[in-house]
């Protein structure tokens, strides 16, 4: 763990690191986010919003599915960082996930990035700006 990781949680199939970036937590999920997986990404999300972090970016390059179930769990966080004034940010998405997305209408609420860094520095995926 680098000295920037406040906490993670796991299962057989889903990982969850998050650390603070400035005045951003990042959380990342790695592995299946699904029905049976999907609490241990809403519990750190939730106690990220619960700290006080109202920008978090979801780094989710090593997402390898993602369900209705998890795309709730987002989408939940969403609604709570907007209500404090700011926002979830998705940062890295495979095809396989970011296709969900896509073909849910998500894609359109979230914030986009390609690459975590770019998350970080609060530019969105000019892909995105297309309609």
């Amino acid at each position: 763990m680098d000295r920037g990781t406040v906490g993670s949680a796991q299962s057989g199939r889903l990982l969850v690191e998050v650390r603070e970036a400035g005045s951003s937590a990042v959380v990342t999920p790695a592995g299946e986010l699904d029905h049976h997986t999907a609490d241990l990404l809403r519990e750190p999300l939730e106690a990220c919003l619960a700290k006080g972090f109202s920008r978090l970016v979801v780094d989710c390059s090593g997402l390898e599915f993602c369900d209705s179930t998890g795309l709730n769990v987002l989408l939940g966080a969403r609604l709570k960082a907007e209500a404090a004034g700011g926002g979830v940010h998705l940062a890295g998405m495979l095809p396989v996930v970011s296709r969900v997305f896509e073909i849910t209408g998500a894609d359109a609420v979230f914030t986009v990035h390609d690459t975590l860094e770019a998350a970080l520095a609060g530019v969105p995926d000019e892909a995105d700006e297309s309609g």
